[in-house]
């Protein structure tokens, strides 16, 4: 008995709880694990039963993976503000030691409202154990030697040595690039040139705009769906949407947070441990791409800071032609309203994503490769495109633009790539100032995630769309198909387009008639 009292306890630390949960999840018996990672079955069953509680700490880097124990601090909002603090300073790859983090955590307690509170070097060893601080600037070593005085010999050096390491391992169909930007979604031509360099930081003008995340891979085969951030968490023109052509969220300034980063990414790595694949990542540095939840199938390549104008494949031409689509479809809806003698010019929040999704599928893989060997990270000789050649002007467009620019009184010094380029100054995500910080703190709130507005659609007043059956959709798609008879050269696709929404709407219909048929046969008479 005094043996059995004197055993030692073991503790896992929540890396080792994830690689036990893992190994149940991959289909072995809960026996086998137990005995693999000598534990008992009830220790199993707590790990599995608290599975989400430290999934959801490492997943939101808010806690180290060697940590063993989930115990919050004793002021746990000092502690949060504190973490909040140290992740910005992080971001833009400052070096702090001990002593200023001390003196930081004074500051936020005195602003919090507590007098005394004493960050003490045993607190700050605890805070360091507790977020793993210590092994996230290990992570970030390499990239922190390319933070400085980059110019093109650093470029240089990167396409020499950086960037041959981390594509090593990996296909062209498995090294991708994300990247942001944001978009004025309800720029009219005549006012291009208020909103050009607008960087739009909060309030009225943030309800303009949307951050959209686009994710691409080097031989443009495959073009991931794309995340938009809005300012209002449930417009009014969503009503009735069970479906959108992208991921969306919102928060107060419709900006790119590392929480909703970091939710994509693991989005993205779960998407790929189920196709059983391994990708490359490469992301720029800003800062919310910093402090990266645990991944298991995505290894993440930061690209040199202040180099992305030249080395990011997205930046080099891929979300510019996804723009040039948006605004060449804005142009064609303004146009339609005018020659219908509509008073709309602006559209919604509904009908902004579909045109952004929409023109995102229409680049070409061409153009893709085309940015990725323009970057050089894929050799030129990757395909037969030659990267150099010119598109050829597109006369619809300026046509178009002419047109617009004529009915709408936009001055004769803006162009159409005026136009497009209007929004490219706009700021995707923020740094957080300490007063907002303890905000957030007192209000309970994640420093990044502000409360989101609702019901708002910046006075674009529309009538509240009507629920359409599935009959009623499928009679549309007949008469398109008899309007589509009576047009000549309608290219091959279209009907095949058509013909896939009908043989969708049809399978639901004919599901739903199946399942009422056997319902009605099973009922008791």
């Amino acid at each position: 008995m005094a043996n059995k009292g004197n055993k030692k306890r073991r503790q896992f630390s929540l890396e080792e709880k994830m690689k036990v949960v893992e190994a149940v999840d991959s289909g072995k018996r809960k026996g086998d694990v137990a005995k693999e990672f000598g534990i008992t079955p009830s220790t199993l069953s707590t790990f599995l039963k608290d599975r989400a509680k430290f999934e959801e700490k490492v997943r939101e880097a808010s806690v180290g993976p060697q940590r063993k124990r989930m115990r919050n601090a004793l002021y746990d909002d000092i502690d949060k503000a504190v973490f909040a603090w140290f992740q910005e300073v992080h971001a833009k790859n400052i070096l702090v030691s001990g002593s200023v983090i001390r003196k930081k955590a004074l500051n936020l307690a005195n602003m919090l409202g507590y007098d005394n509170f004493q960050a003490s070097v045993g607190w700050l060893n605890r805070f360091r154990d507790r977020h793993g601080i210590a092994l996230k600037a290990i992570c970030r070593e390499d990239n922190d030697k390319l933070m400085n005085g980059i110019g093109i010999d650093k470029v240089n050096e990167w396409h020499a040595g950086e960037i041959i390491k981390l594509i090593a391992d990996y296909s062209p169909d498995d090294i991708f690039n994300a990247d942001e930007t944001g978009m004025f979604f309800q720029l009219l031509p005549q006012h291009t040139l208020a909103a050009k360099g607008d960087c739009c930081r909060g309030g009225k003008k943030a309800r303009q705009r949307l951050t959209a995340l686009f994710c691409c891979n080097a031989s443009g085969t495959e073009k991931m769906r794309p995340l938009i951030v809005g300012k209002s968490a449930t417009p009014r023109c969503f009503k009735n949407v069970c479906s959108l052509p992208c991921d969306y969220r919102a928060n107060q300034r419709a900006w790119m947070t590392r929480d909703l980063f970091n939710e994509w990414l693991m989005k993205v790595d779960a998407k790929m441990k189920q196709a059983e694949r391994r990708i490359l990542m490469l992301i720029d540095n800003c800062s919310a791409h910093n402090m990266l939840p645990r991944l298991e199938r995505i290894q993440v390549g930061y690209l040199p800071s202040n180099c992305t104008a030249v080395l990011q494949p997205l930046n080099l031409g891929v979300i510019h032609t996804m723009k040039v689509l948006y605004r060449s479809r804005l142009l064609k809806q303004i146009l339609l309203n005018l020659n219908n003698k509509e008073d709309k010019e602006k559209i919604n929040i509904k009908q902004a994503i579909d045109m952004i999704a929409g023109a995102w599928w229409s680049v070409k893989q061409s153009t893709v490769v085309k940015c990725w060997q323009k970057a050089g990270i894929i050799p030129m000789e990757f395909t037969d495109t030659d990267p150099e050649e010119d598109d050829e002007p597109d006369i619809a467009t300026e046509k178009l633009w002419n047109s617009v620019a004529i009915a709408t009184c936009v001055p004769n010094e803006v162009t159409f790539q005026d136009f497009v380029t209007a929004d490219n100054d706009l700021l995707i995500s923020r740094e957080l100032t300490d007063v907002e910080i303890v905000e957030s703190m007192m209000s309970g709130t994640s420093p990044e995630e502000c409360e989101s507005e609702s019901e708002d659609d910046e006075g674009v007043s529309l009538l509240e769309q009507p629920k359409l059956t599935i009959a009623e959709a499928i009679s549309s798609v007949e008469k398109l198909r008899q309007f589509l008879s009576t047009c000549t050269g309608v290219p091959d696709a279209v009907f095949g387009q058509l013909n896939g929404i009908d043989e969708y709407l049809m399978t639901s219909v004919t599901h739903t008639l199946v399942e009422s048929q056997i319902t009605d046969f099973l009922q008791t008479k």
